[in-house]
């Protein structure tokens, strides 16, 4: 049986995941994360999947991807302290994420350690933010 290969994490402690389409390279991102991280990601994932049925899932730019036919609605990153989790579409929800962005229409969640999240906030914001048009790119 072939060995797996070691994760490099990057600075702020992101996993270096190969970019990829479908649930396999999220699955592996997710696997890839140190310690707490892991957990409230896993939460997160099973939370998506459970309320967006269809919902398309990649790796880009070593951030797992959310989207639901209409461009990316979420992707989540890892920093040193927390985890970002990002709504593109964000400055549409209701109420808003906490976090501001350059972008007026993107907002942010920080994710820390001991953070306990509202998992019925969280889930009216993953469901606003799944049927509103997403991020697009023109670039892989």
């Amino acid at each position: 049986m072939a060995k797996k290969p070691k994760v490099v994490l990057l600075s702020g402690g992101n996993p270096q995941i190969a970019m990829g389409e479908g649930d396999a390279p999220v699955k592996a991102y997710i696997a890839a994360l140190p310690d707490w991280k892991k957990a409230k990601a896993k939460r997160l994932d099973a939370l998506i999947v459970k309320l967006v049925p269809d919902v398309q899932k990649a790796v880009k730019w070593n951030s797992p991807m959310y989207g639901a036919g209409q461009g990316w609605f979420l992707s989540m990153h890892a920093f040193a302290k927390y985890l970002k989790i990002t709504f593109f579409a964000g400055a549409s929800l209701v109420p808003l994420p906490p976090g501001p962005s350059k972008d007026p229409k993107t907002r942010y969640m920080d994710l820390y350690e001991d953070d306990a999240p509202d998992d019925e906030e969280m889930a009216s914001w993953v469901k606003q933010a799944a049927a509103l048009p997403g991020w697009v790119s023109n670039r892989a």
